[in-house]
């Protein structure tokens, strides 16, 4: 409890008074803790490495379109545009004494999409420090492994939702985890209709266009070093082109991830990185 409390203090958009609150409402002498800076590190790592399309400065974006703590508004074209303009990592900074920086106070900041995974990261972190050497921590679907199932003597074994599946107890893929990190990110679930229309609105917002991204891809999955890089690169993959995700992994070598996408016929389609499939226990 004690970690979650100091990391929601930091980065929790839903608490008023947390750093990430004060400095969205336009206050420049909050100075940010080490994990603050962790994450706000990280995430600028992973936006130049998608080319912008991880951006935790689509805050205003996320509140616009329903999914953030504020007030959800009427959007138009027009509208969507004048907020792109609040948008942009290149936007904002962080100094030697951990003030953040922006060009415009109005510039929001969301680091839900990697936030959640650097806290299992720091859990684990605090059970490395009492000396546990066998766990397996997990919290909505973020997981860091460690050591092995010692009750059962074998790797930790966990399983990976089907997007199209109702049935949570029949997941699409098992696979073992040795001292790493899964995470996470879907449609399938998060998402918003709109009463009037009957629209589908997804939580996955492309920082380019301002709009929410409805694409052929269902969920990702990635295995990484540490849960909050596979946090923030699973949710990247979800706005990335299918193809644009697999250039990535290409170059990225210290990384596994699992694609479940809609072929051109509708039909689930799986793209998954030799040391994935690696991973996979029949």
């Amino acid at each position: 409890d004690s970690v979650f409390a100091a990391i929601n203090h930091s980065m929790s958009t839903y608490i008023p008074d947390s750093d990430i609150s004060k400095i969205n409402n336009g206050d420049s002498t909050v100075v940010v803790d080490q994990m603050f800076r962790d994450v706000f590190e990280l995430s600028k790592q992973v936006h130049d490495s998608t080319d912008g399309y991880f951006d935790p400065t689509v805050g205003v974006l996320v509140d616009a379109w329903g999914f953030g703590p504020r007030k959800q508004i009427e959007l138009d074209s027009a509208k969507v545009d004048s907020l792109l303009d609040y948008v942009g990592f290149e936007k904002v900074g962080i100094t030697d004494d951990n003030r953040i920086t922006k060009s415009d106070y109005r510039i929001r900041f969301d680091f839900n999409a990697i936030a959640k995974g650097y806290a299992i990261d720091r859990l684990a972190a605090m059970l490395d420090a009492k000396g546990i050497a066998n766990y397996l921590v997990e919290v909505g679907g973020e997981i860091v492994a460690k050591g092995k199932n010692v009750i059962k003597e074998k790797p930790w074994v966990v399983g990976i939702d089907n997007p199209e599946g109702k049935d949570r107890s029949k997941p699409i893929v098992m696979l073992s985890l040795e001292n790493e990190a899964l995470a996470s990110s879907g449609n399938y679930r998060k998402f918003r209709i709109d009463s009037i229309s009957g629209k589908k609105y997804v939580h996955t917002i492309n920082p380019k266009t301002g709009y929410t991204k409805n694409s052929n891809v269902l969920g990702s999955s990635v295995i990484a070093s540490n849960c909050a890089k596979a946090d923030a690169y699973a949710t990247a993959f979800m706005a990335l082109d299918l193809d644009d995700s697999i250039k990535l992994l290409v170059h990225e070598k210290d990384m596994e991830a699992f694609i479940v996408y809609l072929d051109e016929d509708g039909k689930i389609e799986e793209f998954i990185t030799d040391g994935f499939k690696k991973r996979i226990v029949e």
